[in-house]
């Protein structure tokens, strides 16, 4: 009987930082070693680079880099083995490659079979797929190493089984979607049980702009069965024992098994890990953000807090003349509830002398939208102002109902540099208010319960502009999530007029989606680089 132990380090790396990401690998592989007596640590997919490190690949230093930090790993005298991901140039062409260093030596490489080129993925832009199994002997165990895509695949687990492996590593930069953790326990599961031996999965953890990484890293031995599993959308070190027996079975014992948070704490807890990451990577002092009193803003203000801590968010009430004291009460009673710094700037000054300043452009014409948005941009304006003396980003606050039919102003509401709510739809939105009042009531209940409104005009509800967002949710699921036509969305019961509005919408309003700001992706289908539809076209609604 032999065992090996293996560690994996579910780390949060810094895309393009390779020396302080190769730095992480040296300190968390001693760590692994004098913590849990590690052989062999495993890290994330593209570890010294970061994932996904996108048109960096390009860049002509790339490869001179990787090597700098592949001799220092050489060199630094590591107490166990590690196996880490990079993109190493060979014959002209880039490979997304891992590769196992030990006794201060590189002695196997795994070039990436299967590369991802659907929704946020787009290797084929950028690496030529490697062809081989690489099964290498540790400690007397014949092991396959594996990234990421081959996992989803049969052809490179099937190949790793007729090369002989009896385990299988795979190492990970697998991006966060609703149900995605249970997706992946149950893929593992099943190729565990073709390939006829345990498969183990590490995980990045951590945001890199509209990505998160969740985390969750596992493993299940050959029968499927989970042995052992990682906390999500946390650094952690997960030791995973291997044995074998004299008979070339290999298995796993079983070990830590964090539970899996449910549907809403972990939409919740990829928001704020979202938030936290794109500020502190990005080196913002905190952020600022406009809270209206209602829903959205409350909800993102929540985020905010439990993201960066209290002391780094600011919130600024910007009332007007249709700016309802309940709206002012609210917001003042979620600002002292979060211990947060608030301020109360109203744009009535703004607004008029805009309107002065129009006076002849406008002369004749009757009060319409424009007025409207120029409150929102009066608002803009002094976030936007606020940011650039006090180094602080500002957090926009729409959510993906209101993006997808334009129910927003450019340069007003839509300014900013993050948005947690982007691919979070209205219906959404609620339920995670209430999951985090659930925590502590931080968010006041009249926000949750009253009608939403924008408050641009006189007793203005978003139902007078919109359908209700229990109908326009799901519309907007179909069409956009589903690529349902207009037609087969009126197939399924749905009124036609308020269908081919929704969609019209839809459809007309990418320019503004375009420049609105990057946002945590939640679902398969978020606005940016899962969706990307022409601006200016001729393609007609309908079937």
């Amino acid at each position: 009987m032999s065992t090996l132990q293996l560690v994996l380090a579910q780390i949060n790396l810094l895309v393009g930082d390779i020396p302080g990401n190769t730095d992480q690998v040296v300190e968390v592989a001693r760590r692994a070693h004098r913590e849990h007596g590690a052989d062999l640590v495993l890290f994330p997919e593209l570890t010294l680079s970061g994932y996904p490190p996108e048109d960096l690949l390009l860049r002509p230093s790339m490869q001179k880099r990787i090597d700098a930090a592949l001799k220092q790993l050489k060199q630094a005298e590591l107490p166990c083995a590690v196996l880490i991901g990079y993109p190493r140039v060979v014959a002209g062409t880039v490979l997304n490659m891992a590769g196992l260093i030990q006794d201060g030596e590189l002695v196997a490489e795994y070039a990436k079979q299967k590369l991802p080129n659907y929704q946020v993925f787009d290797e084929l832009r950028y690496f030529v797929p490697g062809e081989q199994a690489c099964v290498v002997e540790i400690q007397g165990i014949p092991t396959a190493i594996t990234i990421c895509e081959d996992i989803w695949h049969p052809e490179p687990v099937a190949q790793a089984e007729r090369a002989g492996a009896k385990l299988m590593l795979n190492l990970n930069a697998s991006p966060f979607h609703r149900g995605k953790a249970q997706e992946r326990l149950k893929l593992l599961a099943g190729q565990a049980k073709m390939g006829k031996m345990p498969i183990v999965y590490v995980n990045s953890v951590g945001g890199q702009d509209e990505l998160v990484f969740d985390g969750g890293s596992f493993a299940v031995d050959a029968d499927g069965e989970l042995r052992a599993r990682a906390p999500e959308f946390v650094e952690s070190l997960l030791p995973v024992t291997v044995s074998a027996d004299g008979n070339g079975k290999v298995s796993l014992k079983p070990g830590n098994d964090a539970k899996p948070l449910d549907g809403l704490a972990s939409v919740y807890q990829a928001l704020v890990l979202g938030v936290r990451d794109y500020v502190n990577k990005n080196g913002f002092n905190g952020v600022v953000l406009g809270l209206s009193g209602g829903i959205d803003s409350a909800l993102t203000l929540a985020i905010a807090v439990d993201a960066l801590g209290p002391d780094r968010v600011e919130a600024v009430m910007m009332p007007f003349r249709y700016t309802s004291d309940l709206s002012k009460n609210d917001a003042a009673d979620q600002a002292h509830r979060l211990g947060i710094h608030y301020r109360v700037i109203s744009i009535e000054g703004i607004f008029d002398a805009s309107m002065r300043a129009l006076a002849s452009e406008f002369a004749g014409s009757e009060r319409d939208t424009t007025e409207e948005n120029l409150q929102a941009r009066a608002r803009g304006m002094l976030l936007m102002a606020i940011s650039n003396k006090k180094g602080a980003m500002v957090l926009t606050t729409g959510n993906k109902s209101e993006l997808a039919v334009g129910y927003a102003t450019l340069y007003g509401d839509m300014v900013g540099g993050y948005n947690a709510l982007k691919d979070v739809p209205k219906i959404l939105v609620y339920e995670l208010a209430r999951y985090r009042n659930t925590v502590s009531e931080v968010i006041p209940e009249t926000v949750i319960t009253r009608e939403p409104s924008a408050e641009l005009a006189p007793d203005q509800v978003d139902s007078d502009s919109l359908p209700p967002y229990e109908v326009l949710d799901e519309i907007l699921r179909l069409y956009i999530d589903l690529d349902l036509s207009a037609a087969d969305i009126i197939a399924k019961g749905f009124d036609e007029a308020t269908v081919m509005r929704v969609v019209r919408l839809v459809d007309r309003n990418e320019y503004k989606r375009r420049q609105a700001a990057v946002g945590v992706r939640i679902s398969e289908r978020g606005f940016g680089r899962d969706r990307r539809y022409p601006i200016t076209n001729g393609w007609k609604a309908g079937e």
